[in-house]
């Protein structure tokens, strides 16, 4: 079989039975995309059955030797040992090449958050106000935020609320996570009453749209639009070169652990599959404690 239609199967599989995120298939389709021309262009070589870790770590070096970072050819990597496994499970090859392989060693970044100040003033209506085409995206822009930390979901999440999702009654909105995995997540009362006076506006808004935001198109946002709006409103109140949606996905974390949230509680909130995805938080509150601990003790 030919490298190309195999990567097609993979997709496939990935895509209809695994039922992963776009984010992710994408991510797939370009690490085995550069995979495949690499081989053809470098060994002419276009058959799985003559694929060997030879020409994996070949790939490999190349990519190190243009630069590329760690962290990165440790998600190609783990794309080819996605993309490997299946063809061992299809029968399509009897030796699995990546078991010679290993990814290099990635240092561990401790999440990027807000602190609470900034935030604080980021929502008690200090700031300048952005010029907005119309009140539509304006109500919705400032709304957005609120959510964003509020409740700590992944900008995907965000784009794909609908009304059906939000239960002002119960004070809860519903995300469809990774792996279409579900979660109850709480809200506040501030962001209820705000949602409760955005929904009823939102008809009379020329936003006639099952997506809770969404343009005059009546399409929901995208991506782009709602990085370069976390940018742009984080950019007035903290000086941190990270300024992106997760970055709110992070404070929220940081915030409810410093005080005083149970990990297994954030773990859930978050919608992360293992604790230890949730651990790397605790790094944030350590420091946080150590600075208390210099400025309060007289010792140190």
């Amino acid at each position: 079989m030919q490298v190309l239609e195999a990567i097609q199967q993979f997709l496939a599989y990935v895509k209809f039975e695994k039922k992963q995120s776009a984010h992710t298939l994408l991510a797939l389709e370009n690490d085995l995309g550069q995979f495949s021309t690499f081989l053809k262009t470098v060994y002419e070589q276009t058959l799985i059955t003559q694929l060997s870790h030879l020409q994996i770590r070949s790939w490999l070096s190349q990519l190190m030797s243009e630069g590329v970072s760690a962290r990165s050819i440790s998600r190609k990597i783990s794309s080819l040992r996605s993309f490997f496994k299946f063809l061992m499970r299809e029968e399509l090859i009897l030796v699995n090449p990546m078991s010679k392989i290993q990814a290099p060693k990635v240092e561990k970044k401790l999440p990027v958050f807000v602190e609470e100040k900034a935030m604080k003033t980021l929502f008690d209506g200090s700031l300048a106000k952005e010029e907005s085409a119309n009140e539509a995206i304006e109500i919705q822009e400032d709304l957005i935020l609120l959510v964003y930390y509020s409740t700590g979901m992944r900008l995907s999440e965000l784009i794909q609320l609908k009304e059906t999702d939000v239960d002002l009654y119960r004070m809860q909105v519903k995300v469809l996570g990774k792996r279409n995995k579900e979660r109850i997540i709480p809200i506040p009362r501030e962001l209820v009453a705000s949602l409760e006076s955005y929904l009823k506006e939102k008809s009379a808004l020329g936003l006639a749209h099952h997506y809770v935001f969404c343009l005059k198109n009546g399409e929901p946002w995208y991506p782009k639009k709602i990085y370069n709006l976390v940018k742009s409103k984080l950019s007035q109140v903290t000086t941190i070169q990270k300024r992106s949606p997760h970055v709110l996905r992070h404070t929220y974390a940081t915030h409810l652990l410093n005080n005083g949230a149970d990990l297994n509680a954030i773990k859930e909130l978050l919608g992360h599959a293992n604790l230890s995805a949730t651990q790397v938080y605790t790094h944030n509150s350590i420091e946080r404690l150590k600075q208390v601990y210099k400025n309060k003790h007289p010792r140190a």
